[in-house]
């Protein structure tokens, strides 16, 4: 483990803290190119929830994927679309600073979810993103020579070594909380 490296990432993890940051996960209907989003949730830095609905998607559900959240057809039926909750998602990103556990997997299926939907993409004004992943593969600092990076740990994996609490469901709100969680310990370290 280099311990200039983990000291650094606990260091910015306090600096994310400061900056009072916004949470973001999702949970989707698989992993590919043609795949979007039947859940999202987004919690301020206190916890307090901003955003929690499903989503009804443009296309099935994985069954692998849908093993993993366990969100159903019958569950998404009657949710609303994503450009019926797109407006809302956006005005709480403008401006901010967001954590997501996996930014480049989110965002990915935000922008996949803005196609399926007939939707033009554009970033919400002012938002500023980090990925807590990385920065937590920093901190756990197992590396990867094939790479040349720090391997990235799962979120299960990730409160596991770190020895968090809180539920791990697959869904979107608890895994915004437990990444909540995560970078508060990262950043409670000496």
């Amino acid at each position: 483990m280099n311990l200039s490296a983990r000291r650094e990432a606990i260091e910015r993890a306090q600096e994310f803290l400061t900056r009072k940051p916004i949470y973001l996960d999702t949970e989707t209907t698989g992993t590919g190119p043609n795949d979007n989003i039947l859940e999202i949730a987004i919690i301020n830095h206190d916890g307090t929830v901003l955003i929690d609905t499903l989503v009804k998607p443009v296309g099935k559900i994985d069954p692998g994927a849908q093993r993993v959240h366990g969100i159903s057809a019958e569950m998404v039926a009657a949710a609303p679309r994503w450009g019926e909750v797109w407006d809302e998602i956006e005005a709480v990103l403008e401006g901010r600073l967001l954590g997501i556990y996996n930014a480049d997997f989110d965002l990915r299926l935000i922008q996949q979810s803005h196609a399926r939907n007939w939707l033009q993409w554009r970033q919400p004004e002012g938002l500023e993103i980090f990925c807590i992943m990385k920065l937590y593969a920093q901190f756990y600092g197992q590396w990867n020579s094939r790479r040349g990076n720090y391997r990235w740990q799962s979120l299960d994996n990730a409160q596991q070594q770190c020895g968090l609490t809180l539920a791990n469901t697959h869904r979107a709100k608890d895994d915004t909380l437990l990444t909540r969680a995560l970078l508060e310990y990262m950043a409670a370290q000496n």
